[in-house]
């Protein structure tokens, strides 16, 4: 595994020399959008719905529910969709003294569900975008599901994250993801997050803040990059996702003025994170 560890950071380093492609989002993201109109919201309101936990992005509200015949699951809440109504009205002009109309904004809001908390709206609402190819790849299936005291892993909403407080991992569903490889180096970045729990490497205290952009969060996201590469390359997937992940790691490089020599440093901890996600074959790492 020592071998595979230096292949993979001398080819990162090499593709940060050369110049890296934009890094871009490995699986399909809607913004969310109402279910009827089909139009996107706007504004806050995409901040507002987006960080609900859902993966589908369609929404309505209640009377829009019933209109398709659907209904609220008990005990379901609402989110709110705020939005400026502009009402117009007279009033005299204090320099000539005639009757005008005016026009004035009014910021209001309405209640909003996901169609994930309603019934019965089977065959109303479009299916997602999806990759219909998605095939498990076994031996990535095996480090994720055979690390030792792994985190939990959920697929409750289209974001990939960590949450070090819940110790548990989300995933957007594998069907959303361009390519199965993509899927699993997205799955062991989060993964090598979760090696920095106290119960584990003990990177991070869960009860600190780590402000996002700063030299702290960008250094653990060059850690936990550099171990999805490792574990790419130890199930020989790194030729399909090299160029992504090189294009991540530059992009937090240069938060961190664009030194190369944290390459090395995050690989360093990098390599301890991906022993301890494979340590469930007995230290045998090949």
């Amino acid at each position: 595994m020592t071998k595979v560890y230096e292949v993979i950071t001398n080819r990162i380093i090499e593709k940060l020399e050369q110049g890296t492609v934009p890094w871009h989002q490995p699986w399909s993201s809607e913004l969310p959008k109402n279910l009827l109109s089909k139009k996107e919201y706007r504004g806050i309101n995409v901040f507002l719905l987006g960080s609900q936990s859902y993966a589908n992005p369609y929404w309505l509200t209640f009377k829009q529910a019933r209109q398709l015949g659907g209904y609220l699951r008990k005990g379901e809440r609402s989110t709110p969709v705020v939005f400026w109504k502009w009402y117009e009205r007279d009033q005299v002009n204090d320099e000539n003294g005639e009757l005008e109309t005016v026009s004035s904004p009014i910021l209001r809001y309405y209640s909003v569900f996901n169609v994930e908390q309603c019934e019965e709206l089977d065959g109303k609402i479009p299916p997602l975008e999806t990759n219909n190819s998605f095939s498990p790849i076994e031996k990535a299936e095996q480090i994720a599901e055979n690390m030792p005291h792994s985190p939990q892993i959920t697929h409750a909403e289209a974001r990939a994250y960590y949450r070090p407080f819940a110790d548990m991992v989300n995933m957007p569903q594998p069907e959303l993801f361009q390519s199965s490889e993509e899927y699993y180096s997205t799955l062991f970045h989060e993964l090598t997050h979760s090696t920095g729990h106290p119960s584990r490497l003990n990177r991070f205290d869960t009860q600190d803040s780590i402000t996002f952009g700063s030299r702290d969060y960008s250094q653990e996201e060059l850690v936990a990059e550099m171990g999805a590469a490792f574990l790419c390359g130890h199930c020989a997937i790194d030729n399909r996702t090299i160029d992504n992940l090189a294009a991540y790691i530059s992009g937090w490089l240069r938060k961190l003025r664009n030194d190369k020599r944290l390459v090395i440093y995050a690989g360093a901890q990098a390599q301890n994170a991906a022993d301890s996600i494979l340590d469930r074959i007995g230290g045998n790492h090949e």
